[in-house]
């Protein structure tokens, strides 16, 4: 019978498994022996199962108990985590907390903030919507993530706080072998309009924005690591953050190209934390905000 389940009997039978006996277990509780047998003979008879075998002078366990006796442990650690979490809500830790990320975020801060996060208050559950361009601010929107962190100001500003976190440097990259790693003319506009420009584009609004496009023949990527991929295979050219390509310029699998035309593109692009003005942050995502905004995004840590 369930009902009749109470934890302290869960408590006292894991004692006595731990401890090694009745009366070593009522010293680890600070018990009179005679009440942990109690509580052990209240539990058998409410669940209708021996746990103990009393045949001999010191009872021991029986193969029911010790199954049993796991199963008390998992409802203990389940029933503690219910505790702190309970504790930790009414202190203001939101119960989850879901991120919006976009394909721009640099991996390894974004880890080292989790981690942090994770040991703060390890019973917090996290989701990560990893999103390509424009999402990450749709879902702090609709309210299905409550941090969004995206490569972009928001056009619209009005609803959103924004934090900037960093800055991210960007780099015109083609494969070695394609036409523009061997053009002897100056990269100017034209002469990069003459090529496929592989782009990332928002695929919920038509026909997406444009970024620093430049030729009248484009390629539209929602996910940056396929676009990657196909730069690496040498469709065509395409701008790309600097940590994400820097591996493959050092190995030779990219070139970067010296374009000459100031407007073709920016040479960083801010980072940032953004949020709903209208749903103040519970503890959980301003601690993370905090930590994201002291880590250092790009070199040592």
């Amino acid at each position: 019978m369930i009902g009749s389940l109470t934890l302290d009997q869960l408590r006292v039978l894991v004692a006595i498994d731990e401890s090694g006996s009745f009366s070593a277990a009522g010293r680890q509780l600070r018990r009179v022996q005679s009440a942990i047998s109690h509580t052990v003979q209240a539990l058998e008879e409410a669940q209708g199962v021996q746990l103990f075998d009393r045949s001999t002078r010191t009872p021991r366990m029986t193969a029911a108990g010790r199954a049993l006796v796991e199963q008390a442990r998992q409802v203990l650690r389940q029933a503690a985590v219910f505790e702190r979490t309970a504790k930790a809500i009414a202190a203001g830790l939101e119960p989850a907390l879901a991120l919006a990320i976009d394909s721009f975020v640099p991996t390894e801060p974004l880890i080292r903030g989790l981690a942090g996060l994770r040991e703060r208050y390890p019973d917090l559950a996290v989701t990560l919507f990893t999103e390509g361009i424009g999402a990450a601010e749709r879902r702090v929107r609709d309210g299905s993530a409550t941090l969004g962190l995206c490569a972009l100001l928001p056009t619209a500003v009005q609803d959103l706080q924004a934090a900037t976190l960093t800055q991210v440097s960007l780099v015109p990259v083609t494969a070695p072998e394609h036409p523009l790693a061997s053009e002897r003319r100056e990269l100017t506009r034209d002469v990069l309009a003459e090529h496929i420009q592989l782009i990332l584009t928002d695929p919920l609004q038509r026909p997406g924005p444009s970024f620093s496009v430049v030729s009248p023949r484009v390629w539209r990527f929602v996910d940056i690591a396929r676009r990657l991929e196909f730069l690496l295979a040498g469709f065509g050219w395409g701008t790309m953050p600097q940590h994400l390509v820097q591996a493959h310029l050092d190995a030779g699998r990219l070139v970067a190209l010296e374009v000459q035309d100031p407007g073709v593109l920016p040479g960083s692009i801010g980072l940032y934390a953004i949020h709903d003005r209208r749903r103040p942050l519970g503890v959980g995502a301003r601690w993370l905000l905090e930590e994201l905004q002291r880590q250092p995004w790009f070199g040592p840590a």
